[in-house]
């Protein structure tokens, strides 16, 4: 427990507390500010429980939550001889056990609550606090669930790609893998909510061409007809940062409209190509500064948009289809684009199709990130896995066996180190860059001591800083069994 503690390296004292009432942990602030009081098998909150409180100890620890925001006072000492005060901040569950979350503060900031006699905190200190602990916590919540959602993806997207398309599974497949990518959505934005910094949800440098050949393939299925797709992608494409979920997003959207309008036997073509602008450019109603960029195009064959309402198609809420659309798709996209810094154009003639032009700005450094069909997805090679979560390590080696690869697994650094120094021959470490001991990035400098040649792959569900030189050696969790099987394939070419 004590490495799990989310509030490890909090610089506020903080406890955590079981049911009973018994002292699972103090973090070192709190062992710093108050001593060793707090230490030891036989720590009890009942111990420490002042009269003063407007609940014993037992009442309080069996509904919390009715006092919570409150000051509890205590009564053990400090090594400067004031008073101990705690306030409940939240439930945490850990291995199917409840605990309590508590910070603890000196008598300093403590003044007498009128007419009750209880003790209160300023109340912007308190706020403050209370809210640092809340995103400290926060954050530590959406790391373990992008860890489980990891496990979820992996696993349903491996039988998702061994699935017949009229596999009678493969429909609750698709939706058990939608769902938790939406999980994994809210999971990232909870994590970008919860970072101490005030910056937006860092992007990092990737290949468009990687991303809409997947877009492109959510769509090769029965029921989008007989509709062919013809791909004519730039080979040296240049690097541009973006958000890969919501990107994905935009492309379907317009992806949507395009199979739509050409319904059954029609053809939608796609091209991507790099542009270095001298001077400013105009398409259609966007304006583009001079810089380099990428252009995503999308073009179909379809009955095309009338004159009078594609000046109209970005609106929200606007729509020629029947009540079920919500005229939301393209706006969307629009949203997501501009939000990237970039600029989105259509043009169209009716009976003759309609194209679709996305610009996004891109830097001169190609990513080399090569698309993999299913059968060069599988290898030979030895890999181990490090991660402390034993469903994550379960699941590499499925999906990774599954496709011929020899896997050893290993829960912590010193264990993979282990490993190496028995003379193990490996050829890709795959590491959690978050693991307690021994961090991944220390991992990675003692196995370069070992082994300077080695490949690494990284992953983690952190929201990192920018770093282009990592992105080629970096998965973001969650992922899918085929995110992974590109990953390792890419790392070893």
């Amino acid at each position: 427990m004590k490495d799990s503690f989310p509030l490890e390296d909090a610089n506020w004292p903080a406890l955590l507390v079981e049911e009973s009432g018994g002292i699972r942990y103090a973090n070192p602030a709190t062992r710093q500010m108050f001593g060793p009081m707090v230490d030891g098998e036989s720590a009890n909150l009942r111990l420490f429980w002042a009269a003063d409180n407007l609940f014993s100890a037992e009442k309080f620890l069996s509904n919390p939550e009715r006092s919570a925001g409150g000051m509890l006072a205590l009564k053990w000492k400090t090594k400067e001889g004031a008073s101990v005060f705690a306030t409940y901040v939240c439930p945490l569950r850990r291995d199917g056990t409840k605990f309590f979350v508590f910070q603890l503060f000196k008598d300093s900031p403590i003044s007498a609550e009128p007419g009750t006699g209880a003790p209160a905190l300023d109340a912007n200190i308190a706020h403050k606090q209370k809210l640092d602990c809340a995103l400290q916590l926060a954050r530590t919540v959406a790391l373990d669930f992008n860890n489980a959602l990891t496990s979820v993806l992996g696993h349903a997207s491996l039988l998702l790609g061994k699935a017949d398309s009229d596999h009678p599974w493969r429909g609750s497949l698709v939706e058990i893998e939608k769902s938790a990518a939406k999980a994994a959505e809210i999971a990232a934005d909870l994590a970008a909510f919860s970072r101490q910094e005030k910056d937006t949800k860092t992007q990092a440098s990737g290949n468009l061409n990687s991303l809409l050949q997947r877009t492109i393939d959510l769509f090769r299925k029965p029921e989008y007809g007989t509709v062919t797709f013809a791909l004519h992608f730039e080979p040296k494409l240049f690097g541009v940062k973006f958000d890969e979920a919501k990107i994905q997003q935009a492309f379907v959207k317009i992806l949507e409209n395009a199979v739509e309008a050409v319904e059954e036997r029609g053809q939608v073509s796609f091209e991507t190509r790099n542009l270095e602008l001298k001077e400013a450019t105009q398409d259609r109603t966007i304006k583009l500064v001079p810089g380099t960029y990428v252009c995503v195009e999308i073009s179909d064959n379809g009955r095309g948009i009338p004159p009078e309402i594609l000046p109209r198609v970005f609106e929200p809420f606007f729509t020629t289809k029947d009540k079920s659309h919500r005229g939301l798709g393209l706006a969307f996209a629009y949203g997501i684009i501009t939000n990237h810094g970039g600029g989105i154009a259509i043009s169209s003639e009716p009976n003759f199709g309609s194209s679709v032009r996305i610009y996004l700005p891109a830097t001169k450094r190609v990513v080399r990130e090569q698309t993999f069909n299913a059968d060069e997805l599988f290898g030979v090679e030895t890999i181990l896995m490090v991660d402390d979560e034993d469903l994550l390590l379960t699941m590499g080696q499925i999906v990774l066996s599954s496709f011929g690869y020899r896997v050893l697994t290993a829960n912590s650094g010193q264990n993979a180190l282990n490993f190496l120094k028995n003379g193990e021959q490996i050829d890709l470490v795959i590491t959690d860059l978050v693991m307690p001991h021994m961090s991944g990035r220390e991992l990675i400098e003692r196995i370069k001591e070992i082994s300077p040649e080695m490949r690494i792959l990284c992953t983690s569900g952190y929201v990192r800083g920018q770093n282009d030189e990592e992105d080629s050696g970096y998965l973001q969790k969650p992922f899918t069994s085929q995110d992974l099987l590109r990953k390792v394939k890419q790392s070893l070419t």
